[in-house]
């Protein structure tokens, strides 16, 4: 029994030091080409027709603020279109219609688009859009985003530079990412995919994807690629592979933000996580082939590997969590400190991910050196969200199809604003909670074992896995609670409804 505890253990722990070591070699292109300048590009001499698709599901809270944004972006109003894709099955579909109308009034070509069904969830909504649109490149933002008025102005340019371009992407800025410690652990998260990630793979020359919003396409390209599909829950990031194993070039752009608000409560984080997670699973299992049946350089497969794979880490993390407790026991009673010994180098896959969050805030913030302070707290948060991510994973491989749950926004930016009272917060929360408060516990007498027989080593890992692990659970039931709470005082028809039928599943 110990030998395979052992064995499992040095095997989870191999796979994260694997995906782990990627930080350093993220962190090496990223210096060697730091001091590559971008290529200004020229301002437009001419304004090519742009269709902007708003896929809109029950966003009562920030549509108005979205179409107002988009209305707002420097641009000839002949030479831009706006679609407003509506799936709503509340009361933001009439809301639609009044906003809609007041800016035609304007002069506006804007449209508010319906469907007969939600048949391919947002793949659907945007693929009909496309179908109608009047645009030569289609630029998409969701519901939470707030775009700049230079966006156009500033994305535009690069595709006269290069006809093989079909994307420009650019970065996520974050509207409420000081409104509580979770949002700033997850401005960290996305500060690490863009400003690594996405800056230094495109850099580099390797593949990147679509974030789904926030980005431009050339719309002959999505047709070439084979249009969208909603066989993943990741529909941009299968959209864009193909498009780049087709041949096109996509662009990223650091310097250029698209502001949006992070999710305010954790259930809704938890269920984005999942969809994300989930999807990029499917799109791995989808593409992957693909990707090696191609042309491509072994390096470039290697790194698209990586790049759509990353997500299965998630289960190692988990089963790591889980024997580091036996671990302590094994280790005290001797016998394999051959083994211990070379588990210990494992510990160097953490300096990979601390360097590659170091030089995303570095690059972002001014106050980056407190900004810092907060990994500790991002690390325990990745691994207080194994058990959520791990059921999104094996959902993935075994192909179970789920319907894509839209992540809810409130228009939460400042720290008087509330979510609480929001028809859309989730007042229920899953079996998984019950799993995460049990693993709490464990990894916490992980802890104690650890002090009991003085492997002191093993405390900060001990301790970041039940500080993960609780404050996942604390907060799930704590939102989940606050809402319930709130809900019944302000509006208890409502909420009765609710509760009973959270209760009933």
């Amino acid at each position: 029994m110990q030998d395979f505890v052992i064995g499992a253990y040095f095997i989870s722990l191999t796979i994260l030091f694997l995906f782990g070591s990627s930080g350093f070699v993220m962190i090496y292109y990223y210096l060697k080409h730091r001091g590559t300048k971008e290529q200004p590009a020229e301002a437009l001499k001419n304004y090519p027709t742009v269709t902007i698709q708003l896929p809109v599901y029950n966003e009562y809270y920030v549509v108005e603020r979205l179409i107002r944004a988009t209305c707002e972006i420097d641009y000839p109003k002949d030479k831009f279109e706006i679609q407003v894709l509506d799936d709503s099955t509340d009361e933001t579909t009439d809301l639609i219609d009044g906003i809609v109308a007041r800016y035609q009034q304007q002069g506006f070509d804007i449209k508010h688009v319906r469907r007969d069904s939600r048949a391919g969830f947002k793949a659907g909504a945007l693929k009909e859009g496309l179908n109608i649109a009047k645009g030569e490149f289609v630029a998409i933002f969701d519901a939470d985003f707030v775009p700049q008025k230079g966006f156009l102005e500033h994305t535009l340019p690069y595709f006269f530079m290069d006809e093989k371009i079909g994307l420009v992407q650019t970065r996520w800025e974050h509207l409420n990412s000081d409104y509580s410690f979770l949002t700033r652990v997850q401005a960290m998260a996305l500060d690490g995919h863009f400003v690594i990630e996405q800056n230094v793979r495109n850099k580099a020359g390797f593949f990147i994807n679509f974030n789904g919003t926030g980005g431009i396409w050339r719309k002959s390209c999505i047709f070439d690629a084979g249009n969208w599909e909603s066989d993943t829950l990741t529909e941009d990031l299968d959209l864009s592979y193909r498009a780049q194993l087709k041949g096109w070039k996509f662009k990223f752009l650091n310097h250029v933000t698209s502001p949006a608000e992070l999710p305010s409560e954790i259930n809704a984080l938890k269920s984005q996580q999942f969809r994300w997670t989930k999807g990029a699973i499917e799109t791995a299992r989808k593409i992957l082939p693909r990707v090696w049946k191609s042309n491509l350089p072994m390096e470039k497969k290697i790194h698209a590997t990586f790049h759509l794979s990353n997500n299965i880490v998630f289960p190692f993390i988990l089963i790591a969590g889980i024997l580091n407790v036996p671990l302590i026991f094994i280790k005290h009673q001797g016998g394999y400190e051959t083994y211990f010994a070379i588990m210990a180098v494992f510990v160097f896959a953490f300096m990979g991910s601390f360097l590659f969050y170091l030089y995303s805030q570095k690059d972002v913030y001014h106050d980056w050196q407190q900004r810092m302070l907060l990994f500790p707290l991002f690390m325990a948060g990745s691994m207080g969200f194994a058990v959520n991510n791990t059921k999104a994973v094996l959902e993935g491989l075994i192909k179970k199809k789920s319907e894509f749950v839209r992540t809810p926004k409130y228009s939460v930016i400042d720290k008087k604003d509330d979510w609480m009272n929001k028809k859309y917060v989730l007042m229920k929360f899953n079996y998984t909670v019950i799993i995460e408060s049990l693993l709490a516990l464990y990894c916490l007498f992980g802890v104690a074992a650890s002090i009991y027989y003085l492997e002191l080593a093993a405390v900060p890992f001990q301790l970041m896995f039940s500080t993960g692990f609780g404050l996942v659970a604390c907060l799930s039931i704590k939102h989940a609670w606050l809402a319930r709470k709130v809900a019944l005082a302000s509006r208890p028809a409502i909420a009765q409804e609710q509760i009973l039928s959270a209760v009933a599943q």
